[in-house]
């Protein structure tokens, strides 16, 4: 399965912090951004065994689109 997932640098402690917006919860953490997606695929496979093992369907992904606004 694939899913889009959301990087964002963390300031304050290092590293980055990435989410799948798709399954809400689904977060975690890398001190490079390699890791940090490495991380979150584990996150997802984990996220999506405890929904299989609690009979819960799987979220479909909702389309999800990043853009830049000028203010």
């Amino acid at each position: 399965m694939r899913y889009k997932v959301v990087i964002k640098e963390d300031l304050e402690d290092g590293g980055y912090n990435v989410s799948c917006p798709a399954l809400p919860g689904c977060h975690s953490q890398g001190d490079t951004i390699e890791d940090a997606l490495e991380n979150i695929k584990e996150a997802i496979e984990c996220y999506l065994e405890s929904l299989e093992k609690d009979k819960i369907p799987i979220p479909v992904e909702p389309r999800i689109e990043v853009m830049e606004v000028t203010v």
